[in-house]
């Protein structure tokens, strides 16, 4: 049953108007057709663009657009049967200004150009805890390099976590490196005042879940 109804899911991303999915081998032949022209070409506006990454079932990106009608928000996520339901909520409710790609994080700097997007969330990303698992954190060196190709020169990235070891991680990796800015850092957003509106208005499932256990939901801001 589980099965079916993935393909199932997997079908109705192929008639989604929302949904990019470009083939590994178009990406790394540097030939993606929309690389550069997100604005023109499927927004067909100059608002801001604003990525989510390992965006899940895209809660976070249609809530964010539904709040944001003047900016463009699109989510990333290499499992298509997941971002469904962000895919399907958005087409039934007329949100037009979020999208989805089903891609590896890994290949970002092809699916947009040099200074494309304003700003980027990793909301709830799996911390990759083990040594071993280390260059698969969203947060790690290689990815910051990554997401400083396509930033622009003030944008900025939100991580959002229940992991206080990808927090703790995130923020030694950033000291560390040269010229990166804090611009807030919280280890309980919702037991600590100053919170921006959107890191606390906003919640996912899990997040939802997390939050009855009284687990703490940590955040940072920053720039690179």
């Amino acid at each position: 049953m589980g099965s079916k109804n993935k393909l199932k899911k997997f079908r109705d991303n192929d008639t989604f108007n929302n949904v990019f999915q470009p083939s590994r081998d178009d990406l790394l032949s540097d030939s993606f057709e929309f690389k550069g022209k997100w604005s023109e070409s499927i927004f067909n506006n100059n608002n801001p663009i604003v990525l989510e990454l390992g965006c899940g079932k895209g809660e976070y990106s249609v809530e964010l657009a539904k709040k944001n009608p003047n900016i463009n928000f699109i989510g990333i996520d290499i499992k298509g049967a997941r971002f469904w339901r962000g895919a399907k909520t958005a087409t039934e409710s007329n949100i037009n200004n979020v999208k989805f790609i089903r891609a590896q994080i890994e290949l970002v700097e092809f699916l947009f150009d040099k200074n494309e997007v304003s700003e980027i969330w990793i909301t709830f990303p799996d911390p990759q805890i083990t040594y071993k698992r280390t260059k698969h954190r969203l947060t790690n060196l290689d990815f910051l390099k990554k997401y400083k190709i396509i930033l622009q020169k003030n944008g900025f990235i939100n991580l959002k976590t229940d992991s206080e070891f990808l927090h703790g991680y995130t923020l030694g990796v950033l000291q560390a490196m040269v010229g990166p800015e804090i611009l807030y850092s919280n280890h309980d957003i919702y037991k600590r005042e100053g919170s921006p509106e959107e890191v606390t208005e906003i919640k996912t499932h899990y997040e939802s879940l997390f939050l009855k256990e009284d687990k703490p939901i940590t955040y940072i801001k920053f720039k690179i």
